[in-house]
């Protein structure tokens, strides 16, 4: 308790006190008087675009880990035999064991134009027909490992263990009495999985999402390395406070994301997904 309250919530507080000064543009230093100003430069169209195109790579990486991770965690929950279920498990989770940089560099190497996917397309001739024929340009190189596309496949890959996990941990907790009486009832398959499963497997998509969402909203390393010039919420952390020196405004765009995520976790208080976590 001691170390959450001085460490975690002393370094927030100390962000959010930073957030209230503002630099002073002729000496570079900065002046520690309480204002708005420095919240006020997070209104520029630069720093909202910022915002902006962070959340919403968030968003599609969410929605399309939801889509990936239910089939096979509902196969893992209800289908696969308690063997088969846990060398699943252990596949899910063994990319975790494994260092972050070491798989962000690997999908750097495999989108790359030397790497696995533009061979393929090269050896079965897609890339001639992407090219001549649909006009679409080739595949590798700055095309996706330095893309907004390259990035959105990373956070999906690196994030998937997270939405899995806790999708399958609410799928198990759904008793099966409550299947059979659904069947015993008159109901088919598909009406037993959207009135029955999908409302007591929710909590758990929202818990999944809540790691998915603010992890992809803070992350640095992966807009650093498979992205380009257009920058998201960690990259401009850094440069506002490496380059520029500017504290302040960093630690004013820190906030940002925790003001998003305090609002996100809220909304997934009241959906249950403390239940499923």
């Amino acid at each position: 308790m001691v170390y959450l309250v001085v460490v975690y919530l002393g370094s927030l507080f100390s962000l959010l006190l930073n957030s209230f000064f503002y630099l002073e543009e002729f000496t570079g230093l900065v002046v520690r008087q309480f204002t708005l100003r420095t919240y006020a430069q997070l209104f520029t169209p630069t720093n909202l675009g910022i915002f902006g195109r962070t959340a919403t790579m968030a968003l599609i990486v969410t929605i399309a880990d939801i889509i990936i991770a239910f089939p096979l965690a509902y196969y893992i929950a209800r289908f696969a035999s308690p063997r088969s279920k846990t060398y699943l498990y252990i596949a899910v989770t063994l990319p975790l064991w494994s260092s972050y940089l070491v798989r962000v560099y690997a999908w750097k190497l495999i989108l790359a134009k030397e790497g696995i996917i533009s061979w393929f397309f090269d050896l079965f001739g897609i890339q001639f027909i992407l090219d001549k024929i649909l006009s679409i340009p080739s595949i590798g190189g700055s095309s996706l490992s330095l893309s907004p596309l390259g990035m959105f496949i990373a956070f999906c890959y690196i994030w998937l263990p997270y939405m899995i996990v806790p999708i399958q941990t609410a799928l198990e907790r759904v008793p099966k009495s409550l299947l059979e009486a659904s069947s015993d009832l008159g109901a088919n398959a598909r009406q037993t999985f959207q009135h029955v499963i999908l409302p007591m497997a929710f909590p758990g998509v929202v818990a999944g999402s809540i790691f998915t969402f603010s992890l992809t909203l803070g992350d640095f390393i992966i807009p650093q390395s498979l992205g380009n010039s257009r920058y998201f919420i960690g990259q401009a952390v850094y440069s506002y406070q490496g380059t520029a020196g500017n504290i302040p405004l960093a630690a004013a765009m820190t906030m940002g994301p925790v003001v998003i995520m305090v609002v996100y976790l809220l909304i997934a208080r009241k959906l249950g997904a403390f239940d499923a976590l």
